[in-house]
């Protein structure tokens, strides 16, 4: 198996995965403090309001998605993705001067559009950067998503733990927002640039791929399971802190350490898979992670000591590692006649929505019947992306 090799567009791609994530993950690490700063307090029936912030910029992420394949056709991917991490440092920026809950919406919504687009594209992006082993180098680059969690998680639950408000930490991953920005729009050197479609696509061809694509019944498949993944994946990420805070009457900065230890699974898993799997064994990848995460993810309500929910965070991460990136890049061979870009963007369009439905839904259900009880949604999306990936496989006895 070759060595993974990268040149300075995989580096511009790390970059804007670490800030994708950081500016995600610095809500649910605050939550608790901002429910607190805007009069929405967790404990006192706020949770559905919690996980509503998250749904509304939701709704954002998958309205610039829907769009961004077609801002890409004319203006390139780099370009986009450039201009998208301007938006989103300029969102997070309005976040962190917002003086109310009804003001903060709106700061999301425009840092969610800037997301969207980077969601839409980055993989993509690095897909066309290494076309014949798409699968190990998206793996890869996807675990700087997990290390922006880490970083972000562990850095600021130590300023919020030291008493610095959460507006300072959501105003420095703004500020690293427009270093990421940067990179990517720094002009290439001469025979070094990304190897954009040579000519800017018409939108009338960009919507007929992805009118093509929606004929396929196969891709609805794929786009089920990465529904499920994303909610199984977010509903950790982001309820993960808080429950340590509520449930397990832990610290702001053991909230912060259980999403670091959830995202340093994810690091190891999706760095160390991409090293040694092979792009045919994607499907198999996928099914047992997904069996293997039910199994942990079912022990996680179950559990009062919070060194112990730590160590089954990380394990979970390890399990859910794969999901997202692995289950894209098998999609591409599943659906060769596809253009991969729209199909990749279409997928993630799957992804985002599970992330925010499964978000507002466990925060629901834990008004109603406690974070506990909501933690069971998380085992059942893990059992249900294993269940379609096993009638891929049924359908498909040889990849």
């Amino acid at each position: 198996m070759k060595t993974l090799k990268f040149g300075r567009y995989d580096y511009a791609a790390f970059l804007a995965f670490f800030v994708y994530s950081s500016g995600t993950v610095v809500l649910p690490l605050a939550l608790v403090a901002i429910a607190t700063d805007l009069g929405f307090p967790l404990e006192d029936g706020g949770m559905t309001a919690g996980g509503a912030l998250h749904l509304l910029r939701t709704v954002a992420i998958v309205g610039a998605m829907l769009l961004c394949g077609f801002i890409a056709g004319r203006a390139g991917k780099r370009r986009t993705m450039g201009a998208a991490l301007l938006l989103l440092a300029a969102g997070l920026t309005l976040c962190a001067i917002a003086p109310a809950y009804a003001l903060l919406l709106p700061a999301l919504l425009l840092a969610g559009a800037g997301e969207g687009v980077i969601e839409g594209l980055a993989t993509p992006f690095v897909h066309d950067l290494h076309p014949e082993e798409p699968g190990r180098y998206i793996n890869f680059t996807h675990a700087f998503w997990s290390v922006g969690i880490v970083v972000t998680v562990l850095a600021g639950g130590a300023m919020l733990a030291a008493g610095i408000s959460w507006r300072v930490v959501m105003l420095a991953v703004a500020i690293t927002a427009l270093l990421a920005a940067f990179f990517l729009l720094l002009p290439a050197r001469a025979g070094k640039g990304y190897p954009e479609h040579p000519e800017p696509l018409h939108w009338r061809i960009v919507a007929g791929q992805a009118r093509a694509i929606m004929r396929m019944p196969r891709f609805w498949l794929f786009f089920a399971a990465m529904f499920l993944a994303g909610g199984g994946e977010f509903c950790l990420t982001y309820w993960s802190a808080s429950y340590i805070q509520v449930n397990l009457g832990a610290s702001v900065l053991a909230g912060g350490a259980g999403l670091a230890c959830f995202a340093g699974g994810m690091v190891l898993g999706r760095s160390g898979w991409a090293v040694v799997i092979a792009q045919h064994h994607l499907r198999r990848l996928v099914l047992f992670s997904a069996l293997a995460g039910t199994a942990v993810t079912l022990l996680l309500p179950q559990v009062e000591n919070p060194l112990w929910f730590l160590v089954l965070l990380f394990a979970a991460g390890i399990c859910t590692a794969p999901f997202w990136p692995s289950i894209q890049s098998h999609c591409t061979k599943r659906l060769p006649a596809a253009d991969n870009t729209m199909l990749l963007i279409m997928l993630s369009c799957a992804g985002i929505p599970g992330c925010g439905f499964f978000t507002w839904l466990m925060g629901f259900i834990a008004n109603h019947y406690g974070l506990r009880s909501a933690f069971y949604l998380v085992p059942a999306c893990y059992m249900s992306i294993a269940a379609i990936m096993a009638f891929d496989r049924l359908k498909t006895p040889r990849v």
